[in-house]
């Protein structure tokens, strides 16, 4: 279903405070994790331990990381990776198959052509360089990756990029520390991709695309994860930002922003970027799941059964209407995209 949407004060019940907030910034975003009781310094330290060991992986970022060393092979090789490799990759097979190749991991060089490269250097490579890379065949994840349970076997260097389920499957991780340490009830917020378990469920505001004060509805969230990705969050230049059709290398246009819920953040971190490029139909014959997905016209579209609501009205002319605050407790908490 296709809604026009307007904004408006996101609002919830009354909550009790949070007894304990830990924040900090890693792989490059704001972590928040709320928790129903203070952390201890070495469950703190495992967290922090854990985001650097997976950031020492598959961040291309770095030069001394995993993925580094595979995208350096001139001639390719092979290149063991942790145990949680497997979960991670087995998403990805999936979501490459169910969307035709759009969502692939090996679209980390495409990125770097467009300027998002270790640099940050956010300029396109130069015409002529861009010519001789289309030149080529463009690598993908079926034809030029051979898995063999925790090893990648590759034959030329190539540029794995995980960032479209990574971060939520990081979340996952942290979660599953969480469980063990036997916190009962929290919230892990990496940069707005979320995870919740406990018994009392949150509402979260879906943040304006195009105005972070802004929400356009709120989705409620109880031991379910919520995954959003737009394509203001990474952007440059004209037309570029981060949400690229790995068949192509374009930056994705019909589609603005996503809002994905479902049983773990990787599956919503994936089906977040998936949606941009796949319709819904296709990808719920394979995956469960609920989302919210705005168009570049200003519609939306959202499952009939999306938990939340979406601030609507027949279409008129536009007008601004009071921004939203970001909520600072466990009940409340934006959805950032």
């Amino acid at each position: 279903m296709a809604d026009t949407l307007t904004v408006r004060r996101a609002s919830a019940p009354p909550a009790p405070a949070v007894p304990s907030t830990f924040t900090f910034d890693a792989i490059g975003t704001r972590w928040c994790i709320d928790t129903d009781k203070p952390l201890s310094g070495e469950v703190r330290d495992r967290i922090l331990d854990r985001i650097r060991r997976f950031d020492r992986t598959y961040s291309r970022f770095r030069p001394d990381s995993l993925v580094a060393q595979v995208a350096a092979a001139p001639a390719g090789g092979r290149f063991e990776f942790p145990k949680d490799s497997i979960a991670l990759f087995d998403l990805y097979d999936r979501l490459v198959a169910a969307t035709d190749g759009a969502v692939d991991p090996l679209v980390g060089r495409q990125l770097e052509l467009l300027g998002y490269n270790p640099t940050y250097s956010l300029t396109p490579a130069p015409a002529a360089v861009r010519a001789r890379e289309r030149a080529r065949a463009t690598p993908t994840w079926a034809a030029d990756i051979v898995r063999d349970g925790t090893t990648l076997i590759t034959r030329r260097p190539l540029v794995i990029d995980v960032g479209a389920a990574g971060k939520g499957y990081l979340v996952d991780i942290i979660s599953a520390i969480l469980r063990q340490a036997g916190v009962a009830e929290f919230v892990v917020d990496a940069g707005g991709d979320l995870r919740h378990c406990g018994e009392h469920g949150i509402r979260v505001g879906l943040e304006h695309p195009l105005d972070p004060r802004l929400v356009l509805g709120v989705a409620n969230l109880q031991n379910r994860a919520l995954c959003a990705s737009a394509v203001n969050r990474r952007a440059w230049g004209n037309g570029l930002h981060h949400v690229l059709d790995a068949r192509t290398g374009t930056p994705a246009t019909e589609v603005v922003a996503t809002w994905v819920v479902a049983g773990d953040a990787a599956l919503a971190d994936g089906l977040a970027t998936a949606l941009f490029f796949t319709g819904a139909h296709r990808l719920a014959e394979i995956f469960r799941f609920t989302y919210v997905r705005m168009l570049a016209d200003g519609r939306a579209e959202r499952s009939p059964d999306f938990d939340g609501e979406l601030f609507t009205r027949a279409p008129t002319p536009s007008r601004r209407l009071p921004t939203a605050r970001r909520p600072t407790d466990l009940a409340q908490r934006q959805g950032r995209t």
